[in-house]
């Protein structure tokens, strides 16, 4: 995909659990899609009326070309993820910018792998699992998901065959309780060291990557670290898909008067930033609601222009050479140097 927003059209929606689906997409006009196994799109929405962008990780294989997929957990009181599964239809279109991130197997090629995943996390490791499988690759994969019930695994039965016609791709699940009618014979609880020891003995010479709720990737980045893990080889990726950045960041404090002047020239709002804050944090505690998505620099969302002053920006990948030299800045890791005003 290029620079620019591309036109997509929804072809299929295919429901997988009671609360997920994956929705798939091909270009407006006749195209190829081009991305590394688990890069992510941001999408632009018209949800009632207003826009409404979100970063989704791409669950299908760039090996695949025709298509691509998002697969989508329905959230309580979710905007963007509950339109979608009420009013995203074949036939619709939406706008999707990228693909963008760093978080793939063909930026960090080995021998062996190790995925681990919870929820809806599991579409990056699903993407780099099936282009894996798709090019037979020798690659020794071990794929371990968490789920809360049986109902609740992800692409059960695609990883099962997987897994069964790929002597070198290992799947465990791992699920916290039994569903009514489903009783689970396999691991249980949350994932700890010792089951990973059990699955994977050798997960101290693997290429980690890790998706999931925050609270999952933080118990799994401290569990390996404490196991002796080098944090080199490990990798994370995360989306606050459904809470706003500039809510995400929000702090119940007000804006202190310490710090350098930010003038936001569409809102025409003046407000003060210390030196350590983020320009999208300061706006989101005065009150100011901005585009935002991932809040880490990697989806381009919060995407704005300098129109004067310097800012400190230290980004994930979400913006361009080209667009720094334009004066653009991403002000979800944007820190002011000096006073600075921005179109947006």
């Amino acid at each position: 995909m290029s620079e620019t927003e591309e036109l997509l059209v929804c072809r299929q929606v295919h429901p997988l659990t009671h609360d997920v689906s994956t929705f798939v997409f091909e270009y407006a006009e006749p195209r190829l899609f081009r991305h590394d196994p688990g890069q992510f799109l941001t999408l632009t929405l018209d949800v009632d009326g207003r826009p409404a962008q979100r970063c989704y990780t791409i669950s299908s294989s760039p090996t695949r070309p025709f298509l691509l997929s998002i697969t989508v957990k329905r959230l309580p009181g979710g905007l963007v993820s509950n339109w979608l599964h009420d009013r995203l239809r074949p036939g619709d279109t939406v706008r999707a910018h990228g693909p963008l991130g760093e978080f793939s197997t063909a930026r960090h090629p080995a021998p062996k792998y190790l995925f681990l995943s919870g929820g809806v996390g599991v579409t990056p490791s699903m993407s780099m699992t099936r282009t894996l499988y798709d090019l037979a690759d020798p690659a020794d994969v071990v794929f371990v998901h968490s789920a809360r019930t049986p109902a609740d695994i992800v692409f059960r039965h695609e990883l099962d065959l997987i897994a069964a016609t790929a002597p070198n791709i290992r799947v465990v699940h791992v699920c916290e309780e039994d569903r009514p009618y489903a009783p689970w014979g396999g691991y249980r609880g949350r994932l700890t060291i010792e089951t990973l020891r059990q699955v994977a003995p050798d997960f101290r010479e693997r290429e980690v990557f890790t998706c999931g709720p925050a609270p999952y990737m933080a118990a799994v980045r401290h569990m390996l670290a404490d196991a002796g893990l080098d944090m080199d080889h490990y990798h994370e990726e995360s989306f606050t898909f459904e809470t706003p950045a500039t809510q995400a960041e929000a702090s119940p404090t007000t804006a202190t008067d310490a710090g350098f002047k930010v003038e936001f020239t569409r809102s025409g709002r003046t407000l003060d930033c210390d030196p350590d804050t983020s320009l999208l944090a300061a706006a989101s505690r005065a009150g100011l609601s901005l585009p935002a998505s991932c809040a880490q620099g990697m989806c381009g969302t919060c995407k704005a222009t300098l129109l004067s002053g310097s800012v400190d920006m230290q980004h994930n990948g979400g913006i361009r050479p080209r667009e720094i030299t334009q004066n653009k800045i991403l002000l979800c890791c944007s820190k002011p140097l000096e006073d600075v005003v921005i179109d947006a």
